[in-house]
């Protein structure tokens, strides 16, 4: 669970490594591509540019090396050579990267073309809310913090949060304890030691917090139809906080 300074090292050179993928995705003319297209692209920019290993394909019988969530999808949608990205299209990717025996996980929810403002208002605040988790780290915080101030402002802005699926600690495994809750009461659950890794990862729909399954065991979508918008970082926590492993270069820590 708590990482020593070198594997911290390792991990955060796996972060930065994940983070460039995502900033070769923010290149890309993405309307029109299938989904399984992206899915192609990013496997091979992993493997053949990075030299490193896309840790989602093979786990759990998983065949691809990536989730892609469209609109109404809130997450581990599969990649399909006939599924488009369209104009107007908000797009989950959601990608693991393994290099040097350590793992890093991250997502981002993509505005494609000119989607209504319905839509980029769920999606910044989906970010926004990421970020509130992430500023309760901290040594002597606890995860009903991190929870509790996700869950708060997706209420207040008019959004309900997926109680279903959760951030997880992250090292040599893609899943390890603690979970991390998108929801939680201040002062509760478990108190967060410097070293320790995780990823937050809130879930934010337009309406209902309801989610089923679909028939091929992984694709989850919202119950009324509602669009879904995700964000996710790896953490680290620090001796005066945290340090986000996969930030971006068009983002800056708050």
């Amino acid at each position: 669970m708590v990482k020593t300074p070198d594997e911290l090292a390792l991990m955060r050179a796996s972060g930065k490594m994940l983070a460039a993928v995502f900033e070769m995705l923010n290149r890309q003319d993405l309307i029109g591509m299938s989904t399984l297209q992206v899915n192609d692209l990013v496997e091979a920019f992993i493997t053949e540019d990075l030299a490193a290993r896309p840790a989602s394909k093979g786990q759990y019988g998983f065949e691809y090396v990536l989730n892609c969530s469209i609109n109404h999808v809130v997450c581990h949608g599969i990649p399909n050579s006939g599924e488009i990205i369209c104009d107007g299209d908000i797009v989950n990717f959601d990608i693991t990267l393994e290099k040097n025996g350590f793992i890093a996980d991250s997502s981002k929810t993509y505005l494609v073309g000119n989607p209504p403002p319905a839509a980029r208002r769920l999606v910044r605040v989906a970010c926004e809310a990421m970020w509130r988790g992430i500023k309760q780290v901290r040594p002597g915080a606890h995860l009903g913090d991190i929870g509790f101030a996700i869950e708060r402002h997706a209420k207040r802005n008019g959004y309900s949060v997926v109680r279903e699926f959760c951030g997880h600690g992250i090292g040599r495994e893609m899943h390890e304890e603690p979970q991390i809750l998108n929801f939680g009461r201040p002062g509760t659950g478990m108190k967060l030691r410097e070293g320790m890794v995780f990823t937050i990862e809130p879930m934010v729909n337009q309406g209902t917090r309801k989610v089923s399954t679909n028939d091929d065991g992984w694709t989850v979508i919202t119950n009324d139809g509602k669009l879904s918008a995700q964000f996710e970082h790896t953490v680290a926590v620090t001796r005066t906080g945290f340090e986000v492993l996969t930030l971006r270069g068009e983002e800056t820590a708050i």
